[in-house]
C-alpha cells in the first residue's frame, strides 16, 4: 500500500492512472490525495516537520516545490529505468541529480462556453480578455491554489506587467481555486471566457458539455509537472515501481483518455487536441517560478481582493 500526493490531472484522471497501476501490479494498493498544488505542498509540509511518513511519491504543477524540497533534503534520488521513453522536449525539466522528474505535461489556454460564444468572436489573444465586453464573463482559478494558474500569472506578468491583471480586475473576473473550475463554470454559463487547462476542457467537451478551447497567439503557456520519491517514503520500493508507471506507455493511454498530454514517445494525443510539439508554447523559467510565484500571490491578493 502506498499513498501518492498529486496536483497532476483532475480527481478522475487520478483515481484511472492509481487503477491502472494497481492492475499492472497485483496486490498492490494504490491510495492517492488529489488536491491543488500549494495544499498538497503545505499537506506534505506538515507531514515533513511532524515527522510524519504518509506520501510516497508527490507531484506536484509548481515546479519550484520540487526544487525546495530537494533543497531541503526531502527527497530520494531515483532515475526511473524506462527515462529513455520520455518525450525529448521534456528531458531538460529532469532534475540532473534524479530527485525529480517530468511526469506530466499540459497547457493553459483560452477556454470557452461554445453555446454562448461563436468560435468567431472567441478572445484569439491573452490581452483579448481585458476587453470590456467580457466583463462579468471571465473566470481564472487562483495563485494561492493552483500550480497552473501561478504559472499563468507568472508568464502574463513577465509578457505584460502588473498591469494586465489590473486591467482584468475591471473586468470582474469570476475567481475559483483550481484551474478547473474555469470549466466547472463555463459548463454552468457562469462565464462565458475563460483561462483554463486544455486536458480537462477536453474532457467535459467529450462528454457533451458546450466547451472549447483558442490556443493563443500570443502563446499557450507550456506545463511540465514533476513527480518525486519522498526520502522518508514509507513504501520505497513501491515508489519506485510508481515512477515508471508514471513514464510507461501504459499509463500514458490512460491519460490521453482523458486528454492529457503525453509524456511517453509511444503514446500520441487523441484526435481534436493539438499535440503540444505542435503548438506555440510560452514559459517562465525555473527561477522565474520559484521567485515569481510567491510575489504573485501578494500582488493578486491585492489587486483581486481575494
Amino acid at each position: 500500500e502506498f499513498t501518492w500526493y498529486t496536483a497532476h490531472y483532475d480527481s478522475e484522471t487520478a483515481a484511472a492512472v492509481c487503477n491502472g497501476f494497481e492492475k499492472k501490479y497485483a496486490g498492490v494498493k494504490c491510495n492517492y490525495v488529489r488536491t491543488t498544488a500549494q495544499v498538497a505542498y503545505q499537506r506534505v509540509s506538515q507531514d515533513m516537520k511532524g515527522g510524519l511518513a504518509i506520501a510516497s511519491v508527490f507531484s506536484s504543477t509548481d515546479t519550484s516545490h520540487h526544487g525546495k524540497m530537494k533543497k531541503d533534503g526531502w527527497l530520494a534520488a531515483y532515475r526511473p529505468k524506462n527515462v529513455g521513453e520520455q518525450i525529448a522536449a521534456f528531458k531538460p525539466f529532469n532534475d540532473p541529480d534524479d530527485t525529480f522528474v517530468a511526469t506530466a505535461a499540459g497547457l493553459v489556454l483560452i477556454n470557452y462556453n461554445t453555446s454562448l460564444v461563436a468560435d468567431k468572436d472567441a478572445p484569439r489573444k491573452w490581452t483579448d480578455l481585458l476587453d470590456a465586453k467580457w466583463k462579468g464573463k471571465v473566470s481564472i482559478g487562483h495563485p494561492s491554489f493552483s500550480g497552473y494558474v501561478g504559472t499563468w500569472v507568472v508568464q502574463m506578468r513577465k509578457m505584460y506587467g502588473w498591469d494586465y491583471f489590473k486591467k482584468l480586475e475591471l473586468n470582474k473576473p469570476r475567481i475559483g481555486r483550481s484551474i478547473n473550475d474555469t470549466v466547472t463554470m463555463l459548463n454552468a454559463k457562469e462565464s462565458w471566457v475563460g483561462a483554463g487547462p486544455l486536458a480537462t476542457t477536453l474532457q467535459s467537451k467529450d462528454k457533451g458539455n458546450p466547451v472549447g478551447v483558442i490556443y493563443p497567439e500570443d502563446g499557450a503557456i507550456l506545463m511540465i509537472s514533476p513527480s518525486s520519491i519522498m526520502k522518508n517514503a514509507p513504501a520505497p520500493n513501491t515508489a519506485k515501481l510508481f515512477m515508471e508507471y508514471l513514464l510507461s506507455k501504459d499509463a500514458n493511454e490512460i491519460m490521453v483518455k482523458f486528454r492529457q498530454d503525453p509524456v511517453n514517445v509511444h503514446v500520441k494525443p487523441l484526435p481534436g487536441g493539438k499535440s503540444i510539439a505542435d503548438v506555440k508554447t510560452v514559459r517562465p523559467t525555473y527561477d522565474e517560478i520559484d521567485k515569481g510565484i510567491p510575489e504573485v500571490k501578494e500582488l493578486f491578493r491585492d489587486t483581486f481582493g481575494i
